[in-house]
């Protein structure tokens, strides 16, 4: 029984590969046998790459840098009405006391 993980590819593998298929003329099936990997997985690096060619492939746990801004945005929102509610809170508190 092998205790094999899963391969890990990095991004200039994965566009190579891809180059082969796409720039390269040679068939799908052919490069997969080539290189040991399950044509779905290289149907779906295609997909991938044909879908945006720079922001394809960016690694585990980093992000598309339009996807990171969001998020970032995201962030910055919910921190902004956060602030928002305490200050409306604080404006009450005093409001009245003031009476």
């Amino acid at each position: 029984m092998g205790t094999e993980g899963r391969r890990k590819f990095d991004k200039e593998f994965k566009v190579e590969t891809v180059r082969l298929i796409i720039e390269g003329g040679r068939k799908l099936s052919e490069v997969a046998r080539n290189f040991d990997i399950h044509e779905n997985v290289l149907r779906k690096w295609k997909q991938q790459y044909q879908d945006d060619r720079f922001g394809a492939f960016p690694g585990k746990g980093n992000l598309k840098p339009d996807e990171g801004e969001y998020r970032k945005l995201l962030k910055e929102n919910a921190d902004l009405k956060e602030e928002r509610d305490i200050l409306k809170k604080a404006l009450a508190i005093f409001s009245k006391h003031q009476k």
